[in-house]
């Protein structure tokens, strides 16, 4: 008996203790089109007055919206422990989270960095400040995670990268879709353009709390090592880490963990400017 009223009083702390996840829909004025999102809430969402910060966590090539929450099911503990609302947005199947020019129903640059988190901001309890602001993902949305938070380090505080396909310049296989949204490789202008390794000469004057990782088993380990040596040549500041693993959600389960408590640190580093 007394076995199973602990094991009780320990499911009772679980269910206390973890966060909700609402599934949303956002209008996309750039796309015409509607996508969802999933919304992770912290467990005291609604018994705390105050607003809280945000993280917006990005997919990988050929996944979408419900990719994070139904792979890691932990991200709603997370939410609760580091206090913060987790914005899963879509980034379609091969978006790459910039502005096509040559493909206007694939504008995932304005969607993501502009008008899900106006949606977010309308919709739930956010601190309105670049400082209670993050970004980051994985694969895909490692570069999208970078890509968004250096080209709009105005609205977002810190961004990061897991296993990032960042190199896009270098991603010329048509089967990820990068030649659709920018056209043939031969225009590298607009290919660089379209690039972190562009983005990172323009560090901004506010600074920018930076965290990139990968597994050290990862085939595309090489893309994080020359943003990581291109950081340290520009001098940004930034934390990189490689632990053992390869491109998969048993390393991103674990990373993203490491990088919300590096969200969470920068945020109360930085309250008072909130």
């Amino acid at each position: 008996m007394k076995s199973f009223a602990t094991l009780f009083l320990v499911f009772i702390s679980v269910v206390v203790f973890a966060g909700t996840a609402d599934t949303v829909s956002i209008y996309s004025n750039a796309m015409q089109k509607s996508y969802k999102a999933v919304v992770v809430k912290p467990d005291n969402y609604s018994s705390v007055k105050e607003g809280f910060e945000t993280v917006y966590l990005l997919h990988g090539h050929s996944g979408n919206y419900n990719n994070w929450i139904s792979r890691v099911p932990e991200l709603k503990k997370y939410a609760d422990h580091f206090r913060v609302i987790i914005v899963c947005p879509d980034g379609s199947f091969a978006g790459w989270y910039f502005d096509s020019p040559i493909m206007k129903e694939m504008q995932f640059e304005t969607y993501v960095s502009k008008e899900v988190p106006a949606f977010i901001e309308a919709n739930y309890r956010t601190k309105k400040n670049r400082y209670a602001r993050a970004i980051t993902g994985l694969s895909m949305g490692g570069h999208g995670g970078l890509y968004l938070g250096f080209r709009h380090a105005d609205y977002f505080g810190a961004c990061g990268s897991m296993s990032g396909a960042l190199l896009i310049e270098g991603i010329t296989d048509s089967r990820y879709g990068i030649s659709k949204l920018l056209g043939d490789t031969s225009n590298a202008d607009v290919y660089r353009k379209h690039s972190i390794m562009h983005e990172m000469e323009h560090y901004p004057k506010d600074s920018l709390a930076v965290i990139v990782d990968c597994g050290t088993e990862d085939f595309i380990i090489g893309m994080s090592r020359l943003v990581h040596n291109r950081m340290l040549e520009l001098k940004i500041p930034h934390d990189y880490t490689e632990r053992p693993g390869g491109h998969n959600w048993k390393y991103w389960s674990t990373a993203v963990e490491y990088q919300l408590l590096f969200f969470r640190n920068y945020f109360d580093r930085n309250a008072g400017k909130q």
